[in-house]
Formats: C-alpha cells, structure tokens, sequence
C-alpha cells in the first residue's frame, strides 16, 4: 500500500504525525505513511490544526481544501487534499494523470 492515493482531482494522504518537534518539515516516507515533524503539541486539536495549516501552505491551497478524513487523536491520520495547486519535491508524488 502506498501512502498517497490520488481519487480524481482530490489526494489523500496517510501521514505518521510527530508533534512537539523542533521544526515544521516533510520528512519522507515512513513505511506505509508519509511522516511529517510539526512543532504544535498534541493537546486539544492543536497539532490537527497545525498539520493542516501546514499543508495548506506546502500544497498551495486554501485551509479549506484540507480535511482530516481520520486519526483525529491518533499520530496515524489520513487527510484529503482537494486539489492541490502544486506538490512539494520532498513529499515525492506522481501526478495524477
């Protein structure tokens, strides 16, 4: 399985969260997930909301364009990206085609 799946213009991403790190960064595959460092604590959905602020700027879309589908508590979360406006080079994705 891989951590990304593209469903028509829309990406979803399986990403394996590490909050409370020294910096913001797309680290690279981790398995079955894509692992990314945020500095944000995991207390009262702050690291949610900093993962897809995160997002948002790395995929250049709107906050809005970027939903938590689950792991709501979980450091193993799936989010969806309804399309994005580029794709980072760290994260290491195909295009859809």
């Amino acid at each position: 399985m891989s951590w990304y799946r593209w469903q028509g213009p829309d990406l979803l991403l399986t990403i394996r969260l590490q909050p409370r790190a020294s910096r913001d960064e797309i680290v690279g595959p981790h398995g079955d997930a894509l692992k990314i460092r945020i500095t944000a604590p995991p207390v009262e959905g702050q690291a949610n909301a900093h993962l897809i602020k995160f997002l948002a700027a790395a995929f250049d879309v709107g906050r809005s364009q970027v939903s938590l589908v689950s792991g709501d508590t979980a450091r193993s979360k799936q989010l969806r990206i309804s399309a994005p406006g580029r794709l980072p080079p760290e994260a290491m994705i195909q295009p859809a085609i």
